[in-house]
C-alpha cells in the first residue's frame, strides 16, 4: 500500500481516512478539494488540475482523498494506484455527517481550503452546486453505482480494492497499520 486513492460520497469520511493513512504510512497526503477550489471557490481549470495532480502522483508513496471523476481524476489517479479505499458508508451516515459538518463549518468560519468558508446562505439554496447536503442527497446512487460498476468491470483490477461500508469496518481497516510502516 503505496500509492493510495481515498473515495466515496461527499461526507463518507474520505478527509479523516487519508489523513490517518497518510500518517500512519508516512507519506505525503494530497487532498483534491485543496487543489480544485482556489480563492473565492475559482475552479481550477482542468487541465492545470489534472496536471498538478499528476505531478503529485509521480512519486513513489502517496495518499490523495478525493473524487473528482468528472474532471479526470479517474484516468489520472487510478492507473498509478496500487490501493483503492473506497468508503461506502449507508446514505443515513453520509446525511447525518454532511448536515453536521456543514452546520459547525458555517457557524465556526472554518476555514477549508484556500481561504474559503462555507456561507450559511448555501444551506438554503436547493442549487446542488452550492449546497453541499443537497449534492450529497443527489449524488449519493450515482457515485455508488459508478464505483460498483468500476469493481466489476476490471477498472481497478491493477489495485487492491477495500470497500468500507461501516465505520466499524473503517476502524479495524486502520487498526493493523503501525505509523510509519510500509504495507505490501
Amino acid at each position: 500500500m503505496n500509492r493510495v486513492v481515498v473515495i466515496g460520497s461527499s461526507s463518507s469520511g474520505k478527509t479523516t481516512v487519508s489523513r490517518e493513512l497518510s500518517a500512519r504510512l508516512d507519506v505525503p497526503l494530497l487532498e483534491l478539494d485543496g487543489v480544485f477550489h482556489q480563492p473565492d471557490w475559482t475552479e481550477l481549470p482542468d487541465d492545470q488540475f489534472r496536471s498538478r495532480v499528476a505531478e503529485f502522483t509521480d512519486n513513489d508513496r502517496w495518499v490523495v482523498d478525493g473524487n473528482y471523476t468528472s474532471h479526470g481524476m479517474r484516468d489520472v489517479l487510478w492507473p498509478k494506484a496500487d490501493s483503492i479505499v473506497w468508503l461506502d458508508m449507508p446514505k443515513s451516515v453520509v446525511m447525518r455527517r454532511v448536515v453536521v459538518r456543514t452546520i459547525r463549518r458555517a457557524a465556526s468560519r472554518e476555514e477549508l481550503w484556500n481561504g474559503n468558508r462555507e456561507p450559511w446562505t448555501n444551506l438554503y439554496s436547493r442549487d446542488s452546486e452550492k449546497n453541499i447536503v443537497v449534492w450529497a442527497w443527489t449524488r449519493f446512487d450515482h457515485v455508488r453505482n459508478k464505483y460498483e460498476q468500476c469493481m466489476t468491470d476490471g477498472t481497478w483490477a491493477h489495485a487492491g480494492i477495500n470497500r468500507l461500508r461501516t465505520p466499524g469496518e473503517v476502524k479495524r481497516f486502520l487498526a493493523p497499520i503501525e505509523a510509519g510502516t510500509p504495507i505490501p
